[in-house]
């Protein structure tokens, strides 16, 4: 039935493949390693960005308590799913960002796409980037509310929409970090963008949403990007954030004041209609946590891996974007291209697949550099880069 589609996907090099990891033979997982086809790579493609994901803390934490709890759920967390570790859970992640409250969603995708809906009703307006992520487009989509785009990273334009657009309650939402030019939120402007507009028209006209999922663990000593830019938390303010990248667990959360909680856990679908993440996850997501706060020099490696590569990258003259953080991407004029150069950095025992469209409207290598990775695996990359691009046909 889907044949010739999935030919004409071949024909224009945007046909993927799932490539799964094999076990790591005879030691723990480390995620900046691969193991794909028996062969080991160093892997530039995970968000693990602390390294926590085969951390002893964490697999310690998620073995006693599937011990205790079993591991299947069995349930949402409105039919008793939940176990007291997902509270515990909750409260933790309300105390790392300074909220009255949290809620744990099963993912991302699942955080976004069941509390827009509920935040934003018809007669409201959603203000959303034009680059944010997919889970936050269909979020949108999902809401009966009228949803306007502005102009990528620019408060300007989010304040003249707001004007002109602005709703009985309007949602201004944002990624944080963007997930594949690796550009950071101009999170003070548009806070002042929405507080200003608060001030004249009424607390709660406006909310700020900030999808935080590859800031979390990354940004302001780990705790984020209010704490980056210097912000705290105001009543009209949700963090999204996910337990599945830096804090290298799964699920995600959503951080807020108290009765906005309430009202996701009541009307939230993605939430409602999920069974329980298992126990163990949640441990695992716990111990994460408790590890960002014990271990502040994963976040220092982290960055000055970042810098390594970034200069490393520059150096050579690559194009990497506006790119501000762990997320170093590599443009590429065609999807093809892409194709090729990511063959060419397998054979030099790297892993960093490309990454095409639709995802993204230029092809490109995205880059994902860790706290996991040494120095040598970084000037690996820049070794293999260098001699890629000297063997092509400019």
């Amino acid at each position: 039935m889907f044949a010739d589609k999935l030919g004409e996907l071949l024909q224009e090099n945007l046909l993927r493949f799932v490539r799964d990891r094999e076990a790591p033979p005879g030691r723990a997982a480390d995620l900046s390693r691969i193991f794909i086809d028996g062969n080991e790579l160093i892997n530039f493609a995970s968000n693990d960005y602390l390294g926590l994901a085969g951390h002893s803390t964490l697999t310690r934490a998620a073995r006693e308590a599937m011990e205790t709890f079993g591991f299947g759920s069995g349930a949402s967390r409105l039919l008793a799913g939940g176990t007291s570790l997902h509270g515990e859970l909750e409260r933790a992640v309300a105390s790392f960002k300074g909220t009255e409250s949290a809620l744990v969603f099963n993912s991302g995708y699942a955080a976004n796409t069941g509390a827009l809906p509920s935040l934003a009703e018809e007669g409201d307006t959603l203000f959303s980037d034009e680059l944010n992520h997919a889970s936050i487009i269909d979020g949108c989509r999902l809401s009966r509310a009228k949803t306007v785009i502005y102009r990528h990273r620019d408060p300007d334009h989010l304040a003249e929409l707001l004007e002109r657009e602005g709703g009985r309650r309007n949602v201004v939402v944002t990624d944080t970090v963007f997930s594949m030019d690796g550009d950071i939120a101009p999170l003070g402007d548009i806070y002042t963008v929405c507080a200003r507009y608060n001030a004249r028209a009424g607390a709660s006209s406006v909310l700020l949403y900030i999808d935080d999922a590859h800031g979390t663990g990354v940004l302001g000593d780990g705790k984020g990007a209010l704490s980056h830019f210097g912000i705290g938390p105001e009543p009209w303010i949700l963090q999204m954030g996910t337990f599945s990248k830096a804090l290298g667990s799964f699920g995600a959360f959503i951080a807020a004041e108290r009765d906005t909680v309430q009202w996701l856990l009541n009307t939230a679908r993605g939430f409602i209609y999920s069974t329980a993440l298992p126990a163990a996850v949640i441990a695992a997501s716990m111990a994460a946590l408790q590890t960002v706060r014990e271990e502040p020099l994963r976040v220092k490696k982290l960055w000055e891996n970042r810098a390594r590569l970034h200069e490393g990258l520059q150096a050579e003259e690559f194009d990497t974007l506006q790119s501000e953080t762990p997320i170093l991407p590599i443009v590429m004029e065609t999807s093809g291209e892409a194709l090729r150069f990511a063959e060419q950095l397998g054979k030099h025992r790297i892993y960093a697949p490309a990454i095409r469209p639709p995802t993204v409207a230029q092809p490109r290598i995205r880059l994902t550099v860790t706290a996991a990775h040494t120095f040598e695996d970084i000037d690996a990359l820049l070794g293999a880069l260098a001699s890629i691009r000297k063997g092509r046909r400019v």
